[in-house]
């Protein structure tokens, strides 16, 4: 770099930037998920399509990965000065937008009369359309039900607004006054970014400008190319499961086989489950580095260096394989509007997988749930129907190898903030909150304990209330735990709790509620890092204080007991976590704890049945590839549970062999002439 403080200087500059169109955007936007939840974004493009600039405190804070060359490349270099670009279409921006409720904004900056970069936002709107309230379901299958596509095109021109266009994005959604609100914000955000860039530029220079972007994409580069040196050469393999049981799909696998070269990782994701017919698929296009899929990488990144550059040079030494026609790169008009389930799954494989290398630099799996609550009742006013969200339903942190996991929240998930009650039920009166707060005994046991999850419970007084909870996960394996750590809870939902009308509504798809219809949810403590027995007994004496951990986990996992008046018992402490050193007997901590269900499926279903499976069904059409997939594994499970071997190398006969009740005619099975029809 020829000067290295002024790129620090610049870097700072860049920073304010973005802050500032973020601070402006949450000031000025008008609807709860915008303004106080802050799922929106700002950043600083180059003109190759590069985050160089981002915010670490305000919005979505993810975006460094976002894929932008491909919405450039489609509208073209008809670009004017005054012009103002919109989209949510993932399939025509190659994987910039991946849902449909994400709507871009972005527009040029023009310095000296050529254009240096891009400004560019988003911002989550409440309600775009499509077959729900809100529009993302899990069990929606195609794209088409989750609203209105918007291809990359102009919502302003030199300036003049681009009319008939508006009224046919406004027209086509629940929430119009709300939508065009937040669109609005996202212009002031574009406009402050406009000026203040030009005045950089005025100030150093057009040319120092446009050198300093390419010089801070490259100096964090070599930032995270260092950091990823000192990790052990080798590859890792890890997988874990979306639970899709609540569209019939059962466990969905997703896997990565993590290989560190020097100061490169290739992250492939072949044996990774194919695309399904629900809205958990994520449109990456196979990008290098995508938003999607590093952000676990990325914070660990950030944790090993705290100052280092936060720009897409950090994602360059990441490379993707991924097969096409799997959920984490689907054709197009895959449905993939609850795909953050999905990204927070990839999430944990790739810090499971690197875990394997660098144990102690990795907080242990957090609550796997990032959730958004939202509710639909009646405009008695207006004969429509009014949208908002509730809350974020989020779990705790996982333990990390200095500290506790974080109550109530995730790393991952951090920028998401909670909506004020007082806030939320002034817009939307016929809903009560009668209780938000931590969850008792949810966070995974361990020298340092996973964060609690939280408890809401809400009331209805408004016929026809329509609630949707996208993304709902870890109701089925908990948060596994880091060396010796165990996992945090599980997630729940009921129903009218505690009445005769009872009800466990496991996830929630589209749920009907009516007049004093009560709905209360739980969810996921982190899992727990190190082992509890480690855990100083004053430490675990307070938690039962405090509400965190019950007497009986106290005793259980800890081996930590209390008189009735809470005080430690030494002599009964000693004797129990000895009792328990005796029981577990181990020679060395467990690298992963994954509790008993998750132990009791991967001694059922190992990695080479997996991958087998995943081999034989690669290549079939997508249309059939999730149905044969799917129908191969019913079978196979039915077999193992008969206490059948089923050998990998069985497994594609097994495929040719399947009774799917399909036409046996000639030639319409895809594998060949069935087994009865001859060869």
């Amino acid at each position: 770099m020829d000067d290295p403080v002024r790129l620090e200087i610049l870097l700072n500059r860049f920073q304010a930037i973005v802050d500032e169109m973020a601070g402006v955007i949450s000031r000025t936007a008008h609807t709860v998920f915008v303004k106080e939840t802050q799922d929106y974004g700002s950043v600083l493009v180059s003109r190759s399509g590069e985050v160089f600039a981002a915010p670490r405190r305000y919005g979505v804070l993810m975006m460094i990965g976002m894929p932008m060359a491909g919405a450039l490349e489609r509208i073209g270099d008809d670009v004017g000065e005054g012009d103002v670009f919109i989209s949510n279409d993932p399939d025509a921006t190659r994987g910039m937008a991946t849902h449909l409720s994400d709507v871009y904004l972005w527009a040029p900056v023009h310095v000296d009369g050529a254009l240096l970069c891009w400004a560019w936002t988003f911002i989550h709107v409440s309600d775009i359309g499509g077959r729900v309230p809100g529009s993302i379901a899990p069990s929606s299958h195609e794209i088409i039900q989750e609203g209105l596509r918007i291809p990359p095109q102009k919502l302003y021109r030199g300036g003049v607004l681009n009319q008939p266009l508006l009224d046919m994005i406004l027209a086509n959604c629940r929430t119009p006054e709300g939508n065009w609100g937040d669109m609005k914000a996202c212009l002031a955000g574009l406009a402050t970014a406009e000026r203040r860039v030009r005045q950089l530029a005025g100030h150093y220079g057009r040319d120092v400008i446009d050198g300093t972007i390419d010089e801070a994409l490259d100096y964090a580069e070599t930032q995270a190319r260092r950091v990823i040196a000192h990790v052990p050469d080798g590859s890792y393999r890890y997988t874990d499961y979306i639970e899709a049981d609540m569209v019939g799909l059962g466990l969905v696998r997703i896997h990565v086989t993590l290989t560190v070269e020097g100061d490169g990782m290739l992250l492939d994701f072949t044996g990774t489950a194919p695309q399904v017919r629900a809205a958990l698929n994520i449109p990456t296009y196979n990008q290098d580095g995508h938003w999607m899929l590093i952000t676990g990488l990325v914070n660990w990144m950030c944790t090993q260096a705290p100052a280092i550059a936060y720009n897409a040079g950090l994602v360059r030494p990441l490379k993707v394989t991924i097969p096409k026609g799997t959920i984490l790169n689907p054709e197009p008009g895959a449905a993939c509007g609850a795909r953050y389930s999905t990204s927070h799954k990839v999430c944990d494989v790739t810090v499971g997988a690197l875990a394997q290398a660098v144990p102690m630099e990795l907080p242990a799996t957090d609550s796997g749930q990032g959730s958004i609550l939202l509710v639909s009742v009646p405009d008695l006013e207006t004969g429509g129907t009014r949208v908002s969200v509730i809350q974020p339903i989020v779990g705790g942190s996982g333990g990390r190898p200095v500290a506790d996991g974080v109550d109530g929240t995730m790393v991952i998930l951090n920028f998401l903030k909670n909506i004020p009650t007082e806030i939320f039920e002034n817009e939307m009166p016929e809903i009560l909150i009668r209780h938000y707060g931590l969850r008792e005994d949810s966070g995974g046991p361990g020298r340092y304990r996973g964060g609690t999850g939280i408890e809401i419970e809400i009331e209805t007084s408004s016929h026809y209330t329509s609630i949707t909870s996208r993304c709902m996960e870890r109701y089925v394996f908990g948060p596994p735990g880091r060396l010796g750590g165990h996992m945090g809870a599980t997630g729940y939902t009921s129903l009218n709790p505690g009445t005769p009308l009872e009800r466990d509504l496991g996830k929630i798809d589209v749920l009907e509620l009516g007049p004093g219809d009560v709905l209360r949810i739980g969810t996921q403590g982190g899992g727990g890092f190190g082992d509890p027995l480690e855990r100083p007994e004053t430490d675990v004496a307070s938690d039962v204080v405090n509400g965190v951990v019950h007497r009986t986990s106290a005793e259980r996992h800890y081996g930590v007991v209390l008189d009735d008046d809470g005080i430690i018992d030494a002599a009964a402490t000693a004797d129990r976590r000895q009792s328990i050193r005796r029981e577990r007997n181990w020679q060395d901590p467990p690298l992963y704890g994954f509790g008993e269900a998750r132990e009791a499926w991967s001694a059922l279903w190992p990695d080479d049945l997996e991958d087998a499976i995943s081999a034989a069904t690669r290549t079939l059409p997508v249309q059939l590839r999730q149905f044969l997939h799917q129908k191969l594994v019913e079978e196979i499970h039915r077999r193992l549970e008969g206490g059948e071997i089923v050998a990998p190398a069985c497994v594609p006969d097994l495929l040719a062999t399947l009774d799917t009740g399909m036409p046996r005619r000639q030639g319409h099975f895809p594998l060949g002439p069935w087994p009865d029809e001859g060869v």
